[in-house]
């Protein structure tokens, strides 16, 4: 058997898959012509395994077995050091079954494959050393992760040379163990193949929503008619199959809602002769395209980004983009286009680059790509990245890779950053993430990217891409707003949903009548709900959502925002200093953590401190004591984290009773007395400017 590499098997792997499949169809028809005339069924397999038609020699292959007589005992497993290869038919047939194997396999029929290759371990044939490593690849692309950990451990252990199998295994038993541990979370998203007629014939792969109602996608359905029900004879066939290949990729336009799309139909854009053409990008306006053009030389798949505008309802001719995108002798591809229109990004193996296609980048000027920059060490791996989509919502940049753990196959990851720096990317999870390959994300709505949109994937199909409809899992938090002092609904209060570790607003609102909000957030985030109003103290809460893995929403506690006026004095109840001291007892403390708390939340806010005495005492004592008292105040809130700029310390001693300090009769009023005796703050009309918006909104 001649091994392939695993370089020269992901090379290319969504090309042969968009290819493959009208070889179904169409090699069968070639089959039922020459079936009279084969004989020597392996020698026939072999002609077309060597020609790279996998499909045409799984067939042969399984009928070559057929003229095999091996006893059962002739195929067993030796393990001895000593013992002889197995020769003449034996051999053939370990031959017949390693190809039949590696056939299905480079078809993408891993059920098939997975079959044959448990016989190809057990031959323990050392002719085929990497048999194990497919067997337990192909193990994992049919969702076997535990059966396949095993494998893999086993090839680990006794593989000895030093390639790219030993190399990759440590990684595909990361994503194993990955795979098993994702199955007992929660999915955030549910995925139902997208209905109505996107999926009929061939490949169908890499949706762009244009409008609304209009999804356009790049297909290899059939462009010639089927076979006619008359064509009866050999002769009849042969003509018909000599129209040339019907399955060319192009790209298609349906309409509908939803996740069903209709009425499917070529958009009108000139072809050229001896190309292909699709996976494509629209800019914001609607009247440029971009789209990936390809051919093949001397067997090696050539890609290129082509540009196309929108004139008088029609697509012009599209054209080559310079040096700055396309490198010759090297393959660009898969361009996508910001919301904003800033960026070009596109995957391309140009040099430069850190292993086999990388994402790349073009800041755009007046609609002309720039040059090419590297997405860099923090996205690009030494394998496949693939695909870009950026979400200008959040800051996201989603992309699919088979260079990092997952659960197999290209699979989709999510890197936070602004084209300067990027988070370590985070795969997906189920349901967006399976075995096979999953790439090509779109969104349904550019305003909330990752509420409903549209992937391709293999899941569900042995040879090809096929379009999936995903929608965003809700989960809900939600609470109320009152006013303190009336404990009625605060109407007219922003609350802002804030996520606490990427420091980012997420969504303002305004509160109706009711005074209650509601967000939509993330399971396992940690955010922070910020309410406020002119003349109000605003307050925050703050809140993870770990327990929204189980539930679908969560109603955070009432908060009541208390209201205040300038200059105006509010009392603080509960505040006591030792006896003719100014130290704080412990109780007072607990009261002034509030009011931390109330600057804390109000970073903008600059206050008073004040403490008042009874009349008892001299006009000098009393000043004192209470400025003291006042500054203990300040300093605790100091000691807090509050910064000194933002508080005054002010005794006012005996001169603003707020209460006689003596009855009518001149006795004295001691609970007149206690009440002057009092801490207040007021908030002061300079405010502290703050740097920073997410600062401003109470960080």
């Amino acid at each position: 058997m001649e091994e392939k590499t695993y370089t020269e098997k992901r090379n290319g792997t969504l090309m042969k898959k968009i290819t493959l499949c009208w070889l179904v169809i169409f090699m069968g028809i070639i089959n039922s012509i020459q079936a009279q005339y084969v004989y020597d069924f392996k020698h026939t397999a072999d002609i077309f395994y060597n020609a790279r038609d996998y499909y045409s020699a799984a067939q042969y292959y399984n009928k070559a077995l057929g003229t095999f007589k091996i006893k059962p005992e002739q195929v067993l497993p030796y393990t001895l050091a000593d013992a002889a290869p197995p020769s003449g038919k034996l051999k053939d047939y370990q031959q017949v079954v390693a190809r039949l194997a590696e056939s299905y396999r480079l078809f993408n029929d891993y059920g098939n494959a997975e079959t044959w290759y448990s016989q190809v371990v057990g031959f323990n044939n050392p002719a085929y050393p990497q048999a194990r490593y497919w067997y337990a690849i192909c193990l994992r692309a049919n969702g076997k992760y535990d059966q396949a950990l095993e494998q893999f451990n086993k090839f680990k252990q006794s593989y000895t040379a030093a390639d790219e199998y030993s190399t990759r295994t440590p990684l595909e038993i990361a994503s194993c163990e990955f795979a098993l541990s994702e199955a007992s979370r929660q999915p955030r998203f549910t995925i139902v193949k997208t209905a109505g007629n996107v999926n009929e014939g061939g490949a169908n792969y890499a949706p762009v929503i244009l409008n609304e109602g209009s999804l356009m996608f790049t297909s290899s359905r059939a462009e010639n008619p089927p076979l006619p029900t008359n064509a009866k004879t050999a002769e009849d066939k042969k003509k018909q199959v000599k129209k040339g290949n019907p399955y060319v990729n192009d790209l298609y336009i349906a309409t509908g809602n939803g996740n069903t799309f209709d009425f499917s139909q070529k958009l009108k854009i000139p072809t050229a002769k001896g190309f292909e053409q699709g996976v494509s990008a629209v800019t914001p306006d609607g009247n440029t395209l971009y789209l990936t053009r390809w051919t093949e030389k001397g067997g090696t798949k050539l890609a290129a980004i082509y540009i196309s505008t929108h004139q008088n309802g029609t697509w012009s001719e599209p054209k080559i983009l310079g040096d700055n995108v396309n490198v010759a002798g090297y393959n660009s591809m898969q361009p996508f286009v910001t919301a904003d229109g800033k960026y070009l990004l596109f995957a391309s193996n140009r040099p430069g680059g850190m292993g086999k296609n990388d994402l790349w980048y073009c800041i755009m000027n007046n609609g002309t790509p720039g040059g090419a920059r590297n997405m860099g060490t923090a996205i690009n791996t030494k394998d496949e990245e693939q695909a870009p989509f950026y979400d200008e919502e959040k800051n996201l940049l989603v992309f699919s890779t088979d260079g990092r753990v997952g659960l197999g196959g290209l699979d989709f990851f999510q890197s936070e950053g602004d084209f300067g720096t990027w988070s370590t990317p985070v795969n997906m999870g189920r349901p967006l993430n399976s075995p096979k390959d999953d790439i090509y994300y779109t969104a349904l709505n550019n305003t909330h990217p990752f509420a409903a949109g549209f992937i391709s994937s293999d899941r569900e199909s042995i040879c090809c891409l096929e379009v999936f409809g995903i929608k965003r899992i809700s989960k809900i938090a939600s609470g109320l707003i009152l006013d303190c002092d009336t404990h009625q609904p605060l109407q007219g209060a922003t609350v802002t949903l804030l996520d606490t570790v990427r420091q980012k607003t997420i969504q303002k609102i305004t509160l109706d009548a009711t005074g209650r909000y509601s967000f939509e957030v993330d399971p396992q985030r940690f955010y922070k709900i910020l309410a406020e109003k002119e003349n109000y103290f605003t307050k925050a809460i703050y809140f993870n959502t770990d327990t929204l893995a189980a539930i679908d929403s969560m109603d955070n506690p009432t908060l009541c925002l208390k209201h205040y006026e300038i200059e105006k004095p509010i009392v603080l109840n509960n505040i006591y200093y030792d006896f003719g001291k100014a130290t704080l007892r412990p109780e007072s403390r607990i009261v002034l953590d509030t009011v931390a708390d109330m600057l804390k939340d109000n970073p903008k806010l600059t206050i008073e401190m004040s403490a008042h005495t009874d009349s008892v005492g001299s006009v000098k004592y009393n000043d004192k004591l209470s400025q003291a008292r006042a500054q203990s105040c300040v300093d605790y809130l100091i000691s807090k984290g509050i910064s000194s700029n933002r508080l005054i310390a002010k005794g006012y001693g005996k001169s603003m009773p707020i209460a006689p300090n003596s009855l009518p009769n001149h006795k004295d009023n001691p609970e007149g007395r206690q009440l002057n005796r009092r801490t207040e703050f007021k908030v002061l009309r300079r405010q502290v400017a703050v740097s920073s918006d997410y600062n401003n909104t109470g960080q």
